[in-house]
């Protein structure tokens, strides 16, 4: 059987190539999902500021929702400081560090912030915590007074210290204050930072025994040092030690997740990410599978029916077209898989550009992806030349040559049936923006679009005859013969031309709904956001970790300043219950107190912002809704660092959307954040110009601050990273889909070389046939465009009166001509080009070979 399927394929390398671009780009998606996936799940972080600890003991950064996979935790949870002295008592630990981490930075000459670690949020540390660096080499003696540092050595280079220098230093909201250097740390792959005396570090982060702050008493995490040989021992003895009290201890590559919660956090998108890519990925490469697949038996049906009539069984004919399949797709899957392990790599790339992923997180290289792509392609592909073959195969052997030449007179109902009845199952997905006014309902219009399209492969034969039908009817007698022919073509192969018209078709609704979707949902997020915040200004310090004590009031003091309010941003976990069903999701959060309703306006309906005090939150409408959260009633959350609370519902706002399901109050916020420093101020002014120079000004004497408008950026620039992550799939995905529609098109009219050199033979010349197959390809670019924008049309305008309140979506103008144009070009092109081909080759020979 396999010798038979190889001189099959021999003879058909033109329709098979199809099959071979259609399987390498969809092995290169798959395993660029797949690793994306297992990277998630599996990646690690490098160990770091923590390379030199053995083992490290540090509250648990991740929620575990029942029966589903954990949530990162961004926000640093701590640990009780007198676990240190425990921990230091047993057997085999040469030294116990608790290590803690706040805002620290070093100015300039000029009073500019200098940066001296990746992350100014975390920069300050005791400087005990240099017994936890590797190889780290310091120069000078460790800071012994309330008044002295040491300083990571590429930092100070860059602001040109040495040892015995004096440098102002910004540390935990406090003013700058000169501090003498008395040391620099050398320590590569650390990271970086500013190193105090011990309690000069505990008493600035506010972590002091006697302390009176919310996290007083805590470190962030332990790091324990062992002796030669005892690493395993003293793990075992201090998960031993620890049991029950819900704290994590990590030994070799898992350290790394202790370094920097919100860092690890990004695993998380990773694998959200991977989910949202999968679904999509996996219909279009069956999609386009199948469709190649199709072509190719569709051109092997002669082939095929000689063979049952002298004596092949159904079975062995859908086993020999599996076959020569599968054959083919094993020379496309290597490098297909190959393609996908460098895609995944430069999607990294990507994604850390934007800032969406740390660059310090590595994809994790392994076979499964490859294992898994191979397992997903050869089912695919085994089903799909079944499928193609079975009618072949059942028929009777004199029927199967009779048909060999021509198509079933009349299409398949229960295919057409279930076409119809998916397009209308895609009609009712396209309501649900309608209902659901978020991320998660929007996307569901792609989805429609791709089920919609789908239905119309199924249904494409039954609508291209009856529509042939129709068109034929209609001509005048005096028609040009090309275009009697081409209309004439349309009605006797309706199934050869829906199998072209619907991929070309899926390719304008794929474009459509998926580029419209995101900026439909950008621009009613950004129409939100626009009309809510009444600040025209928000002032930030970024290098400093957080805005110092004082600016507040600073900036209400400024000339013409009317309004001026705290704003931040966490992560939560909310947990509810849905159909009986508990439920657990995770979203970002605004931080905000009463008095913001001076800067923003939520649209809230209920309630009030000024109640926004203790133990309290602000939820969007559609939250309310679906999460029976209305007014007065009690709401789980889980904080980003993992602190569970009941919070009172105290308003009710419309513009969800824009400031996300969920608005907490500062006070319930306050100690369970990584900095606990306001990360910005919303300032509204009189909106005169003297009222913005003058909070420049206050910048500008102010070290680490930064002024800016709260309007949004004309050119896109300040779009949020997913917009440009969603176009790089786009324009992937996209390519894939042109690239296989355009190898389908020129084999589907390869193998019509018989048919054109009958017309030839019969006195058809050569420009007539071309003006026919011309004819052909502006009907196939013309049912492909009315198709998919038809199919696209109701998801879009649902969407848009969901999201906009008007039908129709936002987006750029140019998209629509471009695809139109797109579409045209691909099938002139794929069409013109096989044809003139064929022409050159004289009629004789092309019957005898074809």
């Amino acid at each position: 059987m396999l010798h038979l399927a190889l001189r099959m394929a021999a003879h058909r390398i033109t329709a098979l190539l199809a099959v071979a671009c259609a399987v390498l780009g969809g092995a290169a998606l798959i395993t660029t999902t797949g690793v994306l996936a297992e990277s998630g799940l599996r990646s690690q972080l490098p160990p770091g500021r923590l390379a030199g600890a053995d083992v490290v003991v540090a509250a648990e950064q991740e929620f575990h929702p029942s029966g589903d996979l954990p949530i990162a935790l961004p926000e640093r949870a701590t640990v009780p400081a007198r676990l240190v002295d425990r921990l230091a008592a047993l057997p085999g630990v040469t030294a116990a560090v608790g290590d803690i981490g706040f805002p620290a930075a070093l100015l300039d000459g000029h009073g500019r912030p200098v940066p001296v670690a990746q992350d100014p949020a975390t920069a300050g540390h005791g400087w005990s915590s240099t017994r936890l660096l590797s190889g780290a080499r310091v120069e000078g003696r460790a800071p012994s007074g309330a008044k002295t540092v040491a300083v990571d050595a590429a930092a100070a280079d860059a602001a040109g210290l040495a040892v015995g220098d004096r440098v102002r230093v910004v540390a935990d909201r406090r003013p700058a204050a000169a501090y003498r250097v008395s040391a620099l740390v050398d320590a590569p792959g650390a990271g970086g930072g500013v190193w105090f005396a011990d309690g000069t570090a505990a008493a600035l982060a506010g972590r002091g025994a006697g302390g009176e702050g919310p996290r007083a008493g805590t470190v962030d995490l332990v790091g324990l040092r062992a002796a030669d040989g005892a690493g395993e021992r003293v793990a075992d003895a201090v998960r031993a030690e620890v049991a029950g009290t819900g704290l994590r201890v990590t030994t070799g590559a898992d350290r790394g997740e202790a370094v920097a919660p919100g860092v690890g956090s990004a695993r998380s998108l990773l694998i959200l990410l991977a989910g949202s890519l999968g679904g999509i990925v996996l219909l279009i490469t069956g999609f386009v599978v199948a469709g190649a697949l199709g072509v190719t038996i569709a051109g092997q049906r002669r082939d095929l029916a000689l063979m049952r009539a002298v004596g092949a069984t159904p079975r062995q004919i859908r086993r020999l077209a599996a076959a020569q399949s599968t054959v083919v797709a094993a020379l496309a899957l290597v490098p297909g898989v190959a393609v996908g392990y460098l895609l995944a790599g430069r999607f990294r790339e990507l994604l850390a550009d934007r800032d969406v992923l740390p660059p310090e997180l590595p994809l994790t290289v392994s076979p499964l992806p490859a294992l898994a792509t191979l397992l997903l392609v050869a089912a695919a592909v085994q089903l799909s030349a079944r499928c193609a073959a079975w009618r072949t195969g059942r028929m009777p052997a004199t029927e199967a040559v009779a048909e060999s030449r021509s198509e079933p007179r009349t299409p398949s109902r229960a295919r057409t049936t279930a076409g119809l009845l998916l397009i209308l199952g895609a009609c009712a997905l396209s309501v649900v923006p309608l209902l659901s006014r978020t991320v998660v309902g929007a996307s569901v219009t792609s989805v429609a679009g791709i089920v919609a399209a789908i239905g119309l492969a199924m249904s494409g034969p039954a609508l291209v005859r009856s529509a042939g039908e129709a068109v034929v009817r209609r001509l005048r007698p005096g028609v040009a013969a090309p275009t009697w022919l081409a209309l004439s073509n349309v009605r006797a192969y309706a199934l050869r031309l829906s199998g072209v018209v619907s991929p070309l078709a899926m390719g304008v609704v794929f474009v459509l709904t998926y580029t419209l979707t995101q900026t439909t949902v950008l621009a009613a997020t950004s129409d939100d956001t626009r009309t809510g915040t009444l600040a025209q200004y928000e002032l930030t310090a970024p290098a400093l970790g957080g805005l110092p004590d004082g600016t507040l009031s600073a900036v209400r003091d400024v000339p013409g300043v009317r309004a001026a309010a705290p704003a931040g941003t966490t992560t939560v976990v909310w947990e509810y219950d849905e159909l009986g069903e508990p439920v657990a999701e995770s979203a970002s959060a605004m931080i905000l107190a009463p008095d913001a309703r001076g800067v923003v306006d939520l649209g809230v309906t209920d309630g009030g912002l000024d109640r926004l005090a203790g133990a309290t939150v602000a939820v969007s409408a559609e939250a309310a809704r679906t999460r029976d959260a209305g007014i007065g009633k009690r709401v789980r959350l889980v904080l980003g660092d993992g602190a569970r609370v009941d919070a009172r519902v105290v308003a009710v706002y419309d513009r969800g959307l824009g400031f996300g399901p969920v608005v907490l109050s500062r006070e319930l916020a306050a100690g369970h954040t990584t900095t606990g420093l306001d990360q910005r101020a919303l300032v509204r002014t009189d909106g005169t110009r003297e009222a913005g120079r003058a909070l420049a000004a206050l910048a500008a004497d102010r070290p680490g601050l930064a002024v800016a408008s709260t309007a949004p950026d004309a050119t896109g620039a300040d779009a949020p990273p997913e917009v440009w992550v969603n176009l790089a799939v786009v324009v992937v995905l996209l390519g894939y889909l042109l690239l296989s529609i355009a190898n389908k098109l020129v084999a589907a009219t390869a193998q019509r070389r018989a048919e054109i050199a009958a017309l030839r033979l019969v006195g058809t010349t050569p420009r007539q046939v071309r003006a026919m197959m011309r004819r052909e390809a502006a009907v196939i670019a013309a049912a492909a465009l009315v198709s998919g924008l038809l199919l696209s049309a109701v998801p879009l305008a649902l969407l848009g009166q969901g999201f906009l309140g008007h039908p129709w979506p936002a987006g750029p103008s140019w998209l629509l001509p471009a695809v139109a144009a797109t579409v045209a070009l691909t099938s002139y092109l794929t069409i013109e080009l096989p044809t003139r081909h064929a022409l050159r080759t004289p009629p004789a020979d092309a019957l005898r070979t074809g």
